[in-house]
């Protein structure tokens, strides 16, 4: 893949070299503590024979003892020999191990290597590899055949593509980032490794492959960091690719210059000591020269880092600028007012604060089995009385209410009795009737303060 694709049955990085024998010895152990022992392991290593529901539950063992070793050792690519050397012991090797990948094959557990379509390629080119996976026409023939390839377990590619994304977000903080083939090599775990995470990121809308020819050959990749798909590359991802290139190249020649000073200044001191004067003055000047060059690299690179922080920073703005852009037209379409979405926010935020003060309260709070039994007793008793003493109550204003209304009853009888007009004539003998009434009262009322 990018002119270097050639040399991926060659690359072994990742493969069984990277796998300490003593630690895999101790994790198998772990995962089978019947390992070392003759019966089960003379069983476990047959071939199979017999129809598939004889050597089921074998395969499902030494499938799922696979799988366990490369997601625990961080390998999604592997290769039959490979796997033998995982589970060797003493010389003796599971008979079974090729079928067991055969079936893995044919379930979709695992995926040819050379299957996998280059990124890098024409879309017409990657239509036909897809069209060729899924015809089968790639499918091995015999065991070996199976032999000679290398296989990408899916779901832990899926695993590792994820933790790809999750590392490149660590040192971002744009929606999306554009980095070199080679940090992407490194990040991925290698160059087999790294292919196959783009295609599979590529596949899913994740990620693009750059190139750019303006005096060297310079790769990369596009990777979203978000959750939507990349809508496409710009001129200005190029130009990033490249700067990003240079920075790069800046960094491994700051460290060539730091090495040569570094042994310039040890060949100054071994002459000093040896009283040779004129090596350990060109050696010297070797080191004048060395620091003189660093200046002028780091000058160098701070300003390219300056543009990219510029680039970055801008790209940060406008992603805000659309967020505030799409909040706007969603607040509008749904008419709410500015004042009343403060309003919930300030409310929301004094709910948050009440409730963690709450929490707080609750966490520091130490309370003993006893206290709560014997404050719901307390609760019983308030409970069996509240209701007596809300009946004797209820009672009462009953009776105030029934005496209250026989009375207004009674007044309203009385004067439903008297026959009153508004323009009723006056008698003389009713008005001296009432005079007399009068002038009785007062009399009757002067004696009672007398006596």
């Amino acid at each position: 893949m990018m002119g270097k694709i050639q040399q991926m049955d060659d690359d072994v990085a990742g493969g069984e070299e990277s796998i300490s024998k003593e630690k895999l010895m101790e994790y198998l152990r772990k995962e089978v503590p019947d390992w070392d022992e003759e019966v089960k392991c003379i069983g476990r290593f047959k071939a199979f024979s017999g129809q598939r529901t004889d050597w089921e539950p074998l395969y499902v063992f030494w499938r799922d003892l696979i799988l366990k070793v490369a997601r625990h050792f961080h390998i999604f690519i592997i290769r039959p020999s490979q796997v033998e050397i995982w589970f060797n012991r003493g010389g003796m090797i599971p008979l079974c191990l090729d079928q067991v990948l055969l079936e893995m094959y044919t379930a979709g557990e695992l995926l040819r290597n050379v299957g996998v379509s280059d990124p890098a390629r024409g879309w017409v080119s990657q239509f036909l590899q897809r069209v060729v996976n899924l015809g089968g026409l790639l499918r091995p023939s015999t065991q070996e055949k199976l032999a000679e390839d290398y296989y990408i377990i899916p779901v832990l590619l899926k695993e590792k593509a994820l933790q790809v994304v999750q590392a490149l977000s660590e040192s971002h903080w744009t929606a999306s980032c554009v980095i070199t083939w080679r940090k992407f090599q490194e990040i991925s775990g290698g160059l087999k490794e790294a292919h196959a995470v783009l295609n599979h990121l590529c596949e899913h809308g994740k990620a693009k492959y750059l190139a750019t020819n303006k005096k060297d050959l310079v790769e990369g990749v596009k990777v979203s960091l978000s959750a939507r798909a990349l809508s496409g590359t710009t001129s200005l991802d190029f130009d990033v690719l490249h700067l990003i290139s240079t920075v790069e190249k800046l960094e491994h020649q700051l460290n060539v210059i730091d090495q040569r000073w570094k042994r310039s200044r040890e060949s100054a001191l071994a002459s000093l000591k040896l009283g040779n004067k004129q090596v350990a003055l060109k050696c010297s000047k070797e080191m004048k020269l060395a620091s003189l060059s660093r200046e002028k690299c780091t000058a160098l690179l701070n300003r390219v880092e300056e543009v990219l922080a510029v680039i970055a920073d801008a790209e940060a703005s406008k992603e805000v600028a659309e967020a505030i852009r799409i909040g706007t037209q969603a607040i509008k379409e749904n008419g709410i007012n500015y004042d009343e979405l403060e309003l919930c926010l300030q409310e929301l935020n004094e709910c948050i604060e009440s409730q963690k003060q709450i929490n707080e309260i609750l966490a520091g709070a130490e309370i003993e089995d006893e206290d709560i039994e014997d404050e719901l007793k307390k609760l019983e008793l308030n409970f069996v009385e509240v209701p007596t003493q809300t009946s004797v109550d209820q009672t009462g204003v009953d009776a105030v209410v029934a005496g209250a209304q026989e009375t207004a009853d009674a007044l309203s009888d009385s004067l439903s009795n008297l026959h009153l007009t508004h323009h009723a004539r006056k008698d003389p003998e009713a008005e001296h009737a009432v005079e007399s009434t009068g002038a009785m009262s007062k009399d009757a009322n002067c004696e009672a303060a007398l006596a």
